[in-house]
């Protein structure tokens, strides 16, 4: 008598079944877990390009610029952050990045569906050589894929304070919807 050993093709059906099912479930929560860290990261980089920014400019003396950028060399006059953005030391003070100006931050793209915009107008940060940014306040709304619930301001104030807050409808429509 001999005894076969293997699976048969319903118990495999089963079984595909049942890992098929446990997939489906996980996906959603590994695909929101991705998207918040991503959208950590966001937050984390913008921190530090600021940071960046504003101890270049009080180290230096002289005025350092934070703008979106593409290609990681020319500013966007733009409120979308999400294509990356540049730090940069400005000692002429025109707020165009020049080829003789180091960068001194870089980000690309941001992951995912991340999306980070400024409050109108406030295509530039600007930071003068005592390490202050010049104008008014601004706001970054910041979105993920997991939808405008999970959105957030980050608000800067002139002294370079960084407070979290909640976006307005507006925000969210320019920012998290498209």
């Amino acid at each position: 008598m001999t005894l076969d050993r293997g699976f048969t093709l319903i118990e495999c059906l089963i079984a595909l079944a049942i890992a098929s099912l446990l997939f489906g479930l996980a996906l959603p929560a590994f695909s929101n877990g991705l998207e918040a860290a991503r959208a950590n990261d966001a937050r984390d980089d913008l921190l530090a390009s600021l940071t960046t920014a504003a101890s270049n400019a009080a180290l230096n003396g002289q005025r350092a610029v934070l703008c979106p950028s593409a290609d990681g060399h020319n500013c966007l006059d733009d409120e979308d952050w999400s294509r990356g953005w540049i730090v940069f030391s400005d000692p002429d003070a025109d707020r165009v990045h020049d080829a003789d100006e180091p960068v001194l931050n870089r980000r690309e793209a941001l992951a995912g569906k991340v999306r980070l915009r400024s409050t109108v107008g406030r295509t530039r940060i600007v930071y003068q050589g005592n390490g202050g940014n010049v104008g008014s306040n601004v706001t970054f709304t910041l979105c993920d894929g997991r939808g405008p619930a999970h959105a957030v301001t980050l608000v800067l104030s002139n002294a370079s304070h960084l407070r979290e807050g909640v976006p307005t409808a507006a925000a969210l429509t320019e920012t998290c919807v498209g």
